[in-house]
């Protein structure tokens, strides 16, 4: 007899599915891995060595296990996360991040249709997706995908922005109420600048999501 947690994952792959299909028709790439420890995998597979990697603030990245693994790779990885790094330094990969062959990233929200839903505060990241790096990677939980654009976006401004408010510790209205307030949200405490809404891409290939069959990220 299945449990719950099989029929939960039997459902994320039929999502799976559906986003992957619509995803081609929109230019984007698309692949579903059963695990975190598949999709490193994945994702370390496509990455020549040598290859300059920007990375896009991301708990995904970490959480996934994929920047451990990108660090013991033969790569010039642009490492915002390593230890002692300065805000200056900071500021120098986010520029060199929209210039490198791989940029890899998360996504705040993912529509069923196919559509990728981004808040940013300083932009690079979103940046990068839109213009620049060669190719660029997209790590998501199936936790992220919405069954529409406007849940993708409630997602992206209730979920992601609320939690990550208060990982960094800013005085937002969301980080008391837990839900937007956008209205009676200003700089510079607030971290939502940009949304950014990808709905297809150009150059077929060059930006590639990987989804993932667990909960992970905000």
């Amino acid at each position: 007899m299945k449990n719950n947690t099989d029929h939960l994952k039997e459902s994320w792959r039929l999502q799976a599915g559906t986003v992957i299909r619509n995803f081609k028709k929109r230019g984007i790439d698309g692949i579903y891995c059963e695990s975190r420890a598949d999709a490193v995998l994945e994702i370390c597979r496509h990455i020549p060595a040598g290859s300059l990697v920007g990375l896009g603030g991301s708990e995904t990245i970490i959480e996934s296990g994929l920047l451990d693994a990108l660090r013991k790779m033969n790569l010039r990885l642009l490492d915002r996360y390593k230890e002692g790094v300065s805000k200056e330094e900071i500021n120098e990969m986010r520029l060199q991040g929209l210039l490198s062959d791989i940029f890899i990233m998360s996504s705040n929200a993912v529509s069923a249709d196919g559509r990728l839903v981004n808040i940013d505060g300083t932009g690079n990241r979103a940046a990068a997706l839109i213009f620049g790096p060669k190719k660029v990677i997209v790590l998501a939980g199936m936790n992220k995908v919405a069954p529409g654009l406007d849940a993708a976006i409630a997602r992206a401004r209730n979920v992601a922005a609320t939690a990550n408010s208060l990982r960094v510790g800013v005085d937002t209205p969301c980080s008391h109420t837990g839900f937007c307030q956008d209205p009676h949200c200003h700089p510079p405490q607030r971290i939502c600048c940009q949304l950014v809404v990808t709905e297809s891409c150009m150059t077929p290939g060059r930006i590639r999501v990987v989804l993932v069959g667990e909960d992970l990220g905000y």
